[in-house]
């Protein structure tokens, strides 16, 4: 049976560790934009992909990641979009497996999914900055970064990808290199979007993937400071006033609270000049 976006997403909400298909959910979400989507067809394609990878797949787990990552990277040429790293299109998952292009998470994603249909137990690790996937048996694990062609990491590796991405020297820890839920991958790839559309000035994609990232997390008052401001970037005071004014109630101490309060005030001066 098909899944149902909006359902899987609150389920989300309530449980980011539900078991729902990652590369399902993120074609349905992609189908905001590309409405014509086949998701079944581009399943079909991961299926297709999982078994003409299995030849690659012999010996210890260290071998066989190798193996996905020849199949991936060189045999199917998935690589990183480092010279248009903030185009959307790297974000929408059915453009990455089209254009063979992505960012760090969305060729996570497809590395996870394709080995996941393969049978390999392979998992998403968010670092600050940078996402990379993690692939485990019972006795070992191997850490991998899609973005760079899959190369095999360190801790050390690890360390100087978050220095590179954040500017900032930090130790990782044992426990930032764990797998995070489907939710929260979800989560993490629409804000990419939001930030990348928030940038270019594109409030009615930036709000619609705010109200997405609203399904997934309802009780964020800033993101509703966020939502807010979008629609009021889009001459819609009306459904800015109520989101603004929950951020006033839920974070008196704020920094731009004086900011937000004039945003309010001329949503509402604006839809007073209606009546």
């Amino acid at each position: 049976m098909p899944l149902d976006l909006d359902m899987a997403l609150e389920l989300l909400a309530r449980d980011p560790s539900a078991p729902i298909d990652l590369a399902e959910i993120a074609l349905l979400l992609a189908r905001d934009e590309f409405s014509f989507l086949d998701v079944e067809g581009h399943l079909s394609e991961l299926a297709a992909m999982a078994r003409d990878v299995q030849p690659y797949l012999r010996g210890h787990l260290a071998l066989q990641v190798q193996g996905l990552c020849r199949y991936l990277f060189h045999e199917m040429g998935f690589r990183g979009n480092e010279g248009d790293y903030y185009d959307p299109h790297n974000s929408y998952f059915n453009q990455v497996l089209e254009r063979r292009l992505g960012i760090p998470i969305t060729l996570s994603v497809v590395m996870m999914a394709i080995g996941q249909r393969a049978g390999l137990r392979i998992v998403g690790v968010g670092l600050p900055g940078h996402f990379i996937v993690k692939a485990q048996d019972d006795s070992q694990e191997v850490l991998i970064d899609p973005f760079h062609g899959g190369r095999i990491l360190t801790q050390a590796d690890c360390e100087y990808l978050v220095h590179q991405a954040t500017g900032s020297p930090i130790d990782v820890s044992p426990l930032e290199l764990q797998p995070i839920p489907v939710g929260l991958i979800v989560r993490r790839m629409l804000n990419n979007l939001k930030a990348i559309y928030q940038k270019q000035e594109d409030w009615p994609r930036a709000t619609r993937t705010m109200e997405r990232l609203r399904q997934l997390d309802p009780d964020n008052v800033q993101l509703r400071r966020d939502l807010g401001i979008g629609y009021l970037r889009r001459e819609q005071p009306g459904k800015a006033i109520n989101l603004l004014q929950c951020y006033l109630d839920n974070a008196p101490e704020a920094e731009d609270l004086e900011a937000v309060r004039k945003m309010h005030l001329a949503a509402l001066r604006m839809v007073a000049q209606w009546n």
